[in-house]
């Protein structure tokens, strides 16, 4: 019990001391030896003295004590930071610590600042503001640990030589870089929601980290309506992960899993955060995402789904984000509301797109809608170029299983419809 209390309170906290640490010593690697030998300390009295009223500020106070003790050993009296002078309290006060999501937020900006590369910044977020380990982050990529381990010094060295700076960018650039930022939230949630190359295609763990993250940002940036969406969207997709996955390994389509399995708390909860950023009446693409999940989450049966509902919210997704892979979900979604023909004519026109040669949702996408219309040979054809394509496990099985189904039926009833997400 104690364990998963300490395990719980170093990772909440140590990611507020890390950034404070960060912004007062100029340097991740000092911040994180501070940090760690502060943890080091902590596992030692905490349990022996109890866990302290304010474990950040305890955390920050030791910390600051180690940092001090290295600068003095390597660069001499004259250089010590400004933290010295809390260096001999036994706390410190609601006032030293008053910045603290500050600097959180500043954090946030600077592991997703654009000069780094994508992965750099995922791997950084997820070791500054999640507290994961390198062993982790190595885990989550699906590489070895020395890559991962190299991933963030190559980052944290880029921050170094191009004097990245540790501030909120202006009004004016906020936008672009709070994009970046829920950018990289996201790709992680996909990850653990997905995982095309991990062992397991469910990681709860790295979903539950990446709605962490959002939260976090959502408090630090209250006024910004897309955050709340895309905290929204991550809740109501992670309240189905018990019937994501089959008996036999497969994924089990939306229509087919059992909504009882469905944490209601977490759909209760993504539901309510999407009405408080509708209400600021700036509607973006994570919050028409997490529309179109509330909209499922909350059907009381498959049949109870407002699919022309969803339909058109697709289509306002396509004006804010005209993918082709946005564009393949609004052509399903229309086929769902009863534009079949319609759907499976935009579905052609997509094939031709360099960018989904060798997806594999293309022609699954269409083995379904083909099914649907009881064009068995057509779609039996389809999947079997979706089963080439694909990656995942789970997602083969799942091809394999509606294959031997399409095989073995002559027809499928048009009351059938094309499966959505998993």
């Amino acid at each position: 019990m104690l364990s998963a209390i300490l395990d719980r309170v170093f990772r909440t906290e140590g990611a507020r001391v890390r950034a404070t640490l960060i912004r007062q010593l100029g340097d991740f690697d000092r911040a994180e030896d501070a940090l760690q030998d502060a943890v080091a300390r902590a596992l030692d009295s905490w349990p022996r003295d109890g866990i302290p009223s304010n474990p950040a500020a305890w955390l920050l106070t030791v910390a600051r004590r180690r940092s001090i003790d290295l600068v003095r050993r390597t660069k001499g009296h004259g250089q010590l930071p400004d933290l010295a002078a809390d260096a001999d309290t036994d706390d410190v006060g609601p006032a030293a610590l008053s910045g603290i999501d500050d600097d959180r937020l500043r954090l946030v900006f600077t592991c997703c600042h654009p000069a780094l590369a994508q992965p750099a910044q995922v791997a950084l977020a997820l070791r500054t503001l999640g507290g994961l380990s390198t062993r982790e982050i190595a885990r989550a990529f699906v590489e070895p640990v020395a890559t991962t381990a190299q991933r963030l010094v190559r980052a944290k060295q880029k921050i170094r030589d191009a004097r990245i700076p540790y501030t909120v960018p202006t009004r004016e650039d906020l936008p672009v870089r709070v994009a970046a930022a829920l950018e990289v939230v996201y790709l992680i949630f996909n990850e653990g929601y997905s995982a095309a190359e991990a062992e397991a295609y469910l990681r709860p763990d790295l979903c539950a980290e990446a709605i962490r993250l959002g939260r976090l940002v959502g408090d630090l940036l209250p006024d910004e309506p897309e955050a709340l969406g895309l905290t929204a969207l991550m809740l109501l997709h992670h309240a189905r992960r018990a019937a994501r996955v089959g008996p036999d390994g497969g994924i089990v389509a939306l229509e087919e899993q059992d909504r009882s399995t469905w944490d209601r708390d977490e759909i209760r909860a993504g539901t309510a955060m999407l009405d408080t950023a509708i209400r600021v009446r700036r509607p973006g693409p994570y919050q028409i995402q997490a529309a179109i999940a509330a909209l499922h989450a909350n059907a009381a049966t498959a049949a109870d789904t407002d699919w022309g509902q969803i339909s058109a919210l697709y289509g306002a997704l396509v004006r804010h984000t005209p993918s082709v892979i946005v564009q393949l979900n609004a052509a399903v979604a229309l086929a769902m509301a009863g534009g079949l023909d319609s759907a499976l004519d935009w579905i052609d026109r997509l094939a031709g797109s360099e960018e989904l040669r060798e997806y594999h949702l293309l022609p699954a996408a269409r083995a379904d809608l083909l099914r649907r219309a009881g064009r068995s040979a057509e779609a039996a054809a389809e999947y079997h170029r979706a089963i080439a394509l694909v990656q995942a496990s789970a997602e083969r099985i799942y091809l394999e299983r509606r294959l031997r189904e399409t095989e073995g039926t002559p027809a499928v009833a048009q009351a059938d419809r094309p499966e959505g997400a998993g």
